[in-house]
């Protein structure tokens, strides 16, 4: 969990910088060159199917304030947002979490005294289908479709995971 947490940090961290920093570009750029960003944006409008008069005013009158500017360009160029990007904490966080639950399921037969692998084959089989199934609530799938996929995907991982163990051995290194 902890290593996940901070894998994440740093993904989204990344991610975060690499659209400041392009950002800050794009902010360089309109005030070095407004008129050729300008009608850089104009050519935006005209690609999505506005007449170039009326993508040459819009771009014209969004231009007028340095703020939304940068806005529309960052959105349009870059495809973020300025000031809406995610946080590495919260999804560090949530990584967390996730992964400290789900390590926890399989592991939980056991400290209730369980003495054979069924149990934890049990509890994390039915772990990785409710958090698929629960998955598809915020998704287009069926919730037995998020389920199943997840399941699969976490007994493939098991199992290759199994299988690369038992291949190196486990008995002294």
């Amino acid at each position: 969990a902890f290593s996940m947490a901070a894998g994440e940090y740093i993904s989204v961290a990344s991610q975060s910088e690499l659209a400041e920093a392009e950002i800050e570009i794009e902010r360089i750029e309109l005030a070095r060159h407004p008129i050729s960003e300008q009608r850089e944006l104009a050519q935006v409008f005209e690609a999505r199917g506005v007449d170039p008069e009326t993508a040459a005013e819009v771009a014209r009158q969004l231009s007028r304030d340095p703020d939304d500017a940068l806005e529309v360009h960052a959105k349009e160029e870059i495809g973020v947002v300025p000031g809406e990007l995610p946080s590495p904490l919260l999804a560090a966080g949530s990584s967390f979490l996730s992964f400290a639950v789900g390590a926890l399921l399989p592991v939980l037969p056991y400290l209730l005294g369980a003495a054979s692998l069924w149990p934890a084959g049990v509890v994390a089989a039915l772990g990785l289908f409710g958090a698929g199934a629960l998955v598809s609530r915020v998704t287009s799938r069926a919730w037995w479709f998020g389920g199943l996929r997840q399941l699969a995907f976490g007994a493939a991982a098991a199992a290759i995971t199994y299988a690369v163990g038992a291949l190196i051995g486990t008995n002294g290194v």
